[in-house]
């Protein structure tokens, strides 16, 4: 894969903020690097010249003077704030597409702007949970890593979309093993750290405190850690979550495994609210994806914030040069 290949965009709910952000970032991002959006050319809001292209390779040279585009039919027309359940196939067909193009080089990577699952589901039985699993599906893995991403800070959330009261009975040593794996594999193979320090968090108040408040942090968590150790990885913990994410503590790693979803999202999104960038691994090709939702409330106003889909392709691109 040519690190200069550029990233497709998948448009997302043609309904909510996606394409208007797109356009924003390209008017930031248009010197720098190159992506297309793959839309319904009559869903973009026209605040910038776009460009319709035929092929992904068109890309680069367009893109300091217009938005390339690569254009996918829709059904119905956009409505701001308004899913159209009638869209849905098309929106599934935007994302496809784009996998299909990282997988095969032409493009370098893929950024997915945020759907509505409801729409897609009602609209054409979509019987995936979410982006991450259909990507699984479409890279043909059975297990990917959600982490979340920003110049200060790396975390992954071992559990994820599950309620709080069933964390301990999902976070398994396997889950957490493959865990560990697959975010080491990924700094290397996609951020060029050749040797990642990953520090892990407790699942209880001072990670257990000896078993005095919980028995998970010493029964599971650190045989997974001692046995993972043996084999050569630079792992610490299990550490107390709330003593891992001020300043110095941050420097000594260079991404924090957490043991449920608020537990990794809390500080990074306390840190950097607007950068944070979604980022799949194990994948076998480059996913990211800005850190909000289709945001239906302030769509059409011209007022969503781009800061998390600018980093989210320029994230993809350096992981692009890295890998």
């Amino acid at each position: 894969m040519s690190p200069t290949a550029p990233i497709a965009v998948s448009c997302g709910e043609p309904a909510g903020i996606g394409l208007e952000v797109i356009e924003k970032a390209w008017q930031t991002l248009r010197h720098d690097l190159s992506f297309f959006v793959i839309a319904d050319p009559a869903h973009l809001p026209s605040t910038v010249p776009i460009q319709l292209i035929g092929a992904a390779d068109q890309a680069t040279d367009l893109m300091p003077n217009a938005l390339p585009v690569l254009a996918q039919p829709f059904d119905a027309p956009r409505s701001p704030g308004v899913a159209a359940p009638e869209n849905a196939d098309a929106v599934i067909q935007s994302i496809a597409r784009g996998v299909d193009l990282a997988k095969s080089g032409a493009a370098s990577a893929i950024c997915t702007l945020p759907i509505h699952k409801k729409a897609l589901k009602d609209g054409a039985n979509f019987a995936y949970p979410g982006h991450t699993e259909y990507l699984a599906h479409l890279g043909g893995v059975d297990r990917v890593v959600m982490m979340l991403a920003s110049d200060q800070l790396r975390v992954v959330p071992t559990t994820i979309h599950i309620p709080l009261a069933d964390v301990p009975g999902a976070l398994t040593p396997a889950l957490l093993r493959d865990t560990i794996r697959i975010t080491a594999q990924g700094l290397r193979d996609q951020f060029g750290i050749t040797a990642p320090r990953i520090a892990v968090a407790g699942l209880n108040p001072h990670a257990g405190e000896g078993g005095a408040m919980g028995f998970e942090d010493t029964e599971v968590i650190t045989p997974v850690l001692q046995e993972l150790r043996a084999e050569g990885y630079d792992l610490t913990g299990p550490l107390p979550a709330d003593t891992m994410f001020h300043a110095s503590a941050r420097v000594r790693y260079d991404v924090a495994i957490c043991a449920y979803h608020d537990q990794a999202l809390i500080p990074i999104k306390t840190l950097d609210f607007d950068r944070g960038v979604n980022v799949t691994l194990g994948l076998p090709f480059i996913r990211t994806s800005p850190d909000h939702g289709t945001a239906f409330d302030i769509a059409g106003q011209g007022i969503a914030n781009p800061s998390s889909t600018i980093e989210a392709l320029r994230l993809a691109w350096r992981m692009a040069q890295s890998a």
